[in-house]
């Protein structure tokens, strides 16, 4: 299938490793340029020439996307190399194991900053690009604990969850000129935080199909796709809704 997206412009956020990384791949495959940024400028390196080999024009910042400033400087800096920016795949690591009354206001803060409002401010910032040009794709990478929280991981539910009720809102706001905004909630997949977390890496998703499945949510086929979050995860979600 021709996804429709050869030369259009992805910005992919902590990128390096894992489900970032396996997405901007996914996109280059398509033919798109991509801009990527994170914290680790080793990884981040080893990741822009896997982009380089496929053929892609790759713009790679060392930046830490959670800090205030980052998401205007990241899409001031991908609009300037590329022209303009069509495709945003916001994604941040997640907040460590915690128990629901033991979490602290300072670690409820930072969990809901790198989890619900980086993505906020990322979409803020592409958005007027995504306008001008009639068109736009925007996915965000949360976790199936949208559905069904997990237990330990209270700080990912709770600022994982704010920001699909965020995206609920937003998604009819956008539709209309031409934009959609969708959520990729992953279940285990054989990442580093998968690994640390304690998973077996034998019953868990190929980060690489999961980057397919980010490609088509901001492909010209899922024109018509919006406001939705599409589970991946192994049927690990058991609820009806």
């Amino acid at each position: 299938m021709d996804l429709g997206i050869a030369g259009r412009v992805a910005l992919v956020t902590a990128a390096s490793k894992g489900l970032g990384r396996a997405s901007a791949l996914a996109l280059a495959a398509e033919g798109a340029r991509v801009s990527i940024c994170a914290r680790g400028e080793h990884a981040l390196r080893a990741t822009e020439a896997e982009l380089q080999a496929l053929g892609a024009d790759v713009h790679a910042v060392v930046a830490d996307v959670t800090a205030p400033d980052m998401a205007a400087r990241l899409v001031a800096e991908t609009v300037e190399r590329f022209g303009g920016l069509d495709i945003l795949v916001a994604n941040a690591g997640g907040p460590p194991p915690a128990r629901a009354l033991e979490v602290t206001d300072e670690q409820i803060a930072a969990a809901v900053n790198a989890n619900l409002t980086t993505s906020v401010r990322l979409v803020r910032e592409a958005v007027p690009w995504m306008r001008r040009a009639g068109w736009g794709r925007i996915c965000l990478i949360t976790s199936f604990s949208i559905k069904q929280p997990i237990p330990g991981l209270s700080l990912s539910n709770l600022s994982r969850t704010g920001l699909w009720a965020w995206a609920k809102t937003a998604a009819p706001e956008l539709f209309p000129d031409g934009i959609t905004l969708n959520l990729a909630c992953p279940g285990h997949h054989a990442t580093d935080r998968m690994k640390q977390l304690g998973g077996d890496a034998a019953h868990m998703g190929d980060p690489a199909d999961f980057g397919k499945i980010v490609a088509f949510i901001c492909s010209q086929p899922a024109n018509f796709l919006s406001s939705t979050a599409i589970n991946v995860d192994g049927a690990a979600v058991l609820g009806l809704l």
